[in-house]
């Protein structure tokens, strides 16, 4: 199979190949996916890719063969990146070849720390950005913006303007995944209404007599909190309003999709 017969050689309706264009998101993640592991895995060693997983934290061994092999990973991903770059190094001599593929890498870099964070933080619940502190999602939801949207919303700008297009040619898949997170975050703060057993997250500074008043509010009945206070699980199959409780301190309301992922970390 050639590279011209999978598509590489095509070009969009600026002339650029494929492979210039994918070179830029592969590149992109693959050095989003380093920064992530050297800086939080090495150097400030915030966590391990296995962090949030009870049996992987009992032998270091496991934590640093994980980062290991997520490192080999990203060394394919960014292999994979160079070898598309070196099959368009002729497109090098349009104009604009250069930022489109730093937009692209913007964007590659952004979607790795949204993936990250989508899939590993919040669905697997497999490790958080923080693992040593109480307010964990505060953490989570700061890099995903800075190191996830930022990047993202950037590279989509620069390949906006890039060539006089006049913004034509903002890449689907990116564009996508930025509507659906910001559609889907401030939905999946809202409790869903048929169910009996939400969990809550109080913010900062939050005093146990106000969340105590905003259980008496959703008229709710307390099942279990993690052992800061700052994690409810609450009943309100009884005809409770677990809304009251954003008027009494609660970060986040959520129903019983998200424990298995998302609070995780309550239990380390």
């Amino acid at each position: 199979m050639t590279p011209a017969s999978i598509g590489l050689e095509e070009t969009d309706d600026r002339g650029f190949p494929a492979a210039l264009i994918w070179s830029g998101y592969a590149l992109g993640f693959g050095l989003g996916g380093f920064f992530d592991g050297i800086l939080l895995h090495q150097i400030l060693q915030w966590h391990h890719l296995l962090s949030g997983i009870e049996e992987a934290r009992q032998d270091i061994r496991v934590l640093i063969l994980a980062d290991g092999l997520f490192h080999a990973l990203m060394y394919v991903i960014a292999a994979a990146g160079l070898w598309l770059l070196w099959r368009s190094r002729h497109a090098f001599a349009s104009g604009g070849a250069g930022k489109l593929l730093f937009a692209n890498a913007l964007i590659g870099f952004g979607a790795w720390h949204v993936l990250d964070s989508v899939l590993s933080h919040w669905i697997l619940g497999i490790h958080r950005i923080r693992m040593d502190v109480e307010n964990q999602l505060f953490w989570d939801l700061l890099w995903f913006a800075v190191f996830g949207l930022v990047p993202l919303a950037l590279g989509m700008l620069m390949r906006r303007n890039s060539k006089g297009d006049g913004g034509r040619r903002i890449p689907k898949g990116p564009a996508a995944l930025v509507i659906a997170v910001s559609i889907a975050g401030p939905l999946a703060a809202l409790p869903a209404p048929n169910d009996g057993t939400v969990m809550i997250v109080f913010g900062p500074g939050t005093t146990a007599a106000r969340a105590m008043q905003g259980l008496e509010a959703s008229r709710g009945r307390l099942l279990w909190s993690d052992a800061s206070e700052t994690v409810w699980a609450v009943d309100i199959s009884s005809g409770g309003d677990a809304k009251q409780f954003y008027d009494h301190g609660a970060l986040l309301i959520s129903n019983s999709i998200l424990p298995a992922g998302c609070f995780n970390w309550t239990r380390v």
